[in-house]
């Protein structure tokens, strides 16, 4: 497919970097002297997202979609914001843009239907990322891409059985997202001594005094998880400050993830490949505009999950440091 094959032609180019004002953040991606640009007409994508100040993983999405928006000729405006109520502000404003295609994380359905179901409405087709592979459908979204996060909570559940781990905690950064409930879910399906343990994501202070607290009170966890790499290597941090025994797993990846990984203070982590959610949420919006083509035939796109551990992650690792894992 064109939407694939030109991939390797293009360079990456860069965006405004990113807001530190409240977690917001926007910019335009346009550069029609690209070599190995589309000839199709430039259309314009929203990308809205819940990320949250610091979150690393969400620079590797970015990283995606602006590769595929620079190949499909496609002025990217891209925006975030952790709270809900805010990141569906963000989706009017793009219909009041007259966008021609919004990509959107749904990390908090009810906060986000009224909004998503509008530029349905309106016209505008939407392909629902990363967050809310059941709400998309619902909402009108045409396709799915992402990792469905009960079977990626399975998949680690499994893992921390086969290395012999009973009694894992894991670590939830943002209460009520529903794709962070469902992993846990998952691996508490696989191995029912699993614990919750909610923290402030926003606050890496009160995330490792936090962890350290319940470590303390609960010696015979064996297993930490951490559903995000910062998140992780705060865990890091905790479990070495109190003297426990639990090891750290993870889920999702960056580059200090990847060298955790290999340096042996991390057994796994289930990655969900940012890279390519980024990358095809805007490549399957050219592909609606420029022939209605849908991906999925009305079923989620999967990219996950893959399980990197001390096998692979030497590898990973170099991938990582060029900003694509």
């Amino acid at each position: 497919m064109f939407g694939l094959a030109a991939l390797a032609m293009v360079p990456v180019f860069a965006l405004t970097a990113c807001s530190s004002a409240g977690g917001r953040d926007t910019g335009t991606a346009e550069d029609p002297a690209v070599a190995g640009v589309a000839d199709t007409p430039s259309i314009k994508i929203a990308m809205i997202t819940h990320a949250a100040p610091g979150d690393t993983f969400w620079d590797i999405v970015r990283k995606g979609a602006e590769t595929a928006a620079a190949k499909d000729n496609v002025e990217l405006l891209y925006s975030s914001d952790p709270q809900a109520p805010n990141q569906a502000q963000l989706i009017q404003q793009a219909i009041d843009q007259g966008v021609d295609g919004i990509a959107v994380t749904i990390a908090k359905g009810d906060a986000l239907e009224d909004s998503i179901k509008a530029a349905v409405d309106a016209g505008i087709p939407v392909v629902a990322f990363n967050g809310g592979s059941k709400e998309a459908f619902e909402f009108g979204a045409f396709t799915y891409i992402g990792q469905d996060e009960v079977v990626a909570g399975q998949a680690a559940g499994d893992k921390i059985t086969e290395l012999g781990y009973t009694k894992p905690l894991c670590i939830i950064q943002e209460q009520g997202h529903v794709g962070l409930e469902a992993r846990c879910a998952g691996i508490k399906e696989k191995v029912p001594a699993t614990e919750i343990l909610y923290v402030t994501g926003t606050d890496m202070t009160q995330v490792k005094s936090t962890i350290s607290a319940k470590l303390q009170s609960t010696p015979d966890t064996d297993v930490v998880i951490g559903l995000g790499a910062p998140f992780t290597l705060t865990a890091i941090d905790s479990v070495s400050e109190t003297g426990s025994s639990a090891k750290v797993a993870s889920f999702d990846l960056n580059a200090d993830l990847a060298q955790a990984i290999v340096d042996g203070d991390v057994v796994f982590t289930v990655d969900q490949q940012p890279y390519l959610q980024g990358y095809m949420a805007v490549d399957s919006l050219w592909l609606q505009n420029n022939g209605e083509f849908a991906l999925g035939g009305g079923k989620p796109v999967l990219t996950g999950p893959t399980i990197i551990d001390e096998s692979n992650a030497a590898v990973v690792l170099e991938e990582a440091k060029k900003g694509i894992r």
